[in-house]
């Protein structure tokens, strides 16, 4: 059932003094776009005669014909509590359309829903637990990032030690005003670092409200004088910052179809991790979608390096999630908050679908901790590593059928040939590393 009509939101427009509107929508590789009306030209907005040219966004038009149309998704009405509240500003997500009415084939949230449209006609449906790690780094002079933090505080640590829980809190306020669900927030492990939990949510809503959350955090942060970055990686020798996917499964009755009545695991839960470890080199070029994703792989910094899953050890690339309460949750630790939520979530859920549909056994869980062990020890134990470049990412994608016909044709290849691009940008670079390391000596 809807949740606004288009009356409700011209009628919440004029009471709560709404000046702009925002009409937002995701390009492939994660960024918000929008294009801003004033209240005035609402009613053309609603009526999807706001157009622009789609050929200024890599990937989004397939041809010479750029107009492209936006249709507001009219349930994703919201205000931004931290804007003026005077002339306020609000946003409505949209679906992007071509010039002869048909849904724009480098649409990312049509990608999704088309996904999730699959999973309700086979019986199933999915939720999203997303839990996003971000650094809050302090400005120059100009205004721009650096890298500096002046704390030093750790896990779960409190204020004075904590220099940014207000910052959080503002966040979390700001967010639940907005009525999310957030189920949890807290200082991470390394300085400046903090991570977000969200409540369970359709897969939809769950990328929805990941890219409000991004947007929400950078602009509180701003107010706080701070800046925040989803960069996986921005500095040597620390922790990295993951987006963890915790994914549960029902069936049309509520039914959960991950865990069974003596707390063990249902063969549809086995047939769902065998579906995403068979795939997963190929969809890790957009779990993780930056050369710099690349550098949170590495043994000792608690991101997975393997392809594995375990219900005991936090080190696999898979783990099970058993609440007091709720579905059994498979939570996938590889994704970092750079990858496009849209993308992500309708390659693990179709990848998971996958092995339910072909009832595929699940490999043997891990006998022990991965902890401690360099990548020599790990190549030992004969399991597969996750793609150790994006270089190596973006081959395995071109490799794996499911996922681009998951993401269509117009952007599986556009994805690729950007990315591939990219990497050859960065392979050309000379860095700093490399000046000091050989520069005096040869």
């Amino acid at each position: 059932m809807a949740k606004y009509t288009r009356e409700d939101i011209i009628r919440m427009t004029e009471e709560e003094d709404v000046e702009f509107i925002r009409l937002q929508f995701t390009d492939m590789f994660g960024m918000l776009k929008n294009v801003a009306v004033t209240s005035s030209q609402l009613l053309k907005a609603l009526g999807h005669e706001c157009t622009f040219d789609g050929a200024a966004i890599e990937g989004l038009s397939g041809d010479s014909r750029c107009d492209m149309t936006l249709h507001p998704d009219l349930d994703t009405f919201e205000i931004f509590p931290w804007r003026p509240q005077q002339g306020k500003v609000a946003r409505l997500i949209c679906d992007i359309y071509d010039a002869d009415g048909r849904p724009a084939g480098g649409d990312c949230r049509g990608v999704l829903r088309r996904v999730c449209r699959q999973a309700q006609e086979q019986g199933y449906c999915f939720s999203l637990k997303p839990a996003c790690e971000f650094f809050l780094f302090q400005v120059d002079d100009q205004g721009l990032p650096t890298t500096i933090t002046h704390e030093r505080a750790g896990y779960f640590d409190v204020a004075p030690n904590d220099f940014a829980e207000n910052v959080r809190r503002d966040i979390v306020l700001n967010l639940e005003e907005m009525g999310f669900e957030i189920e949890a927030s807290h200082h991470e492990i390394a300085a400046g670092q903090h991570a977000i939990d969200f409540a369970p949510s359709d897969a939809l809503t769950a990328a929805d409200r990941l890219m409000t959350f991004k947007l929400a955090t950078k602009s509180i942060a701003k107010r706080h004088g701070l800046y925040a970055t989803f960069m996986p990686k921005p500095k040597r020798d620390e922790y990295g910052s993951g987006m963890h996917l915790l994914v549960s499964l029902t069936g049309k009755d509520g039914q959960d179809l991950f865990g069974d009545r003596d707390g063990g695991l249902t063969g549809a839960a086995y047939s769902f991790i065998a579906g995403v470890l068979a795939h997963m080199p190929g969809m890790t070029a957009v779990f993780n979608p930056l050369v710099n994703s690349y550098k949170r792989f590495v043994p000792g910094y608690e991101a997975p390096v393997t392809i594995s899953w375990s219900a005991t050890f936090r080190d696999s690339l898979i783990g099970i999630s058993r609440p007091q309460s709720g579905p059994v949750r498979i939570e996938l630790r590889s994704p970092d908050g750079t990858a496009n939520p849209y993308l992500a979530f309708a390659l693990v859920l179709a990848a998971g679908l996958s092995g339910i549909c072909r009832k595929l056994p699940a490999p043997k869980p891990l006998a022990q901790s991965l902890a401690g062990m360099d990548r020599a020890e790990l190549s030992e134990l004969k399991l597969e590593q996750l793609p150790m470049s994006l270089g190596e990412a973006v081959k395995a994608m071109e490799q794996d059928e499911l996922v681009k016909e998951v993401l269509g044709e117009q952007i599986a290849k556009t994805y690729i040939k950007t990315k591939q691009r990219e990497w050859n940008v960065y392979n050309a670079q000379v860095t700093q590393w490399e000046l000091e390391q050989y520069l005096n000596r040869y």
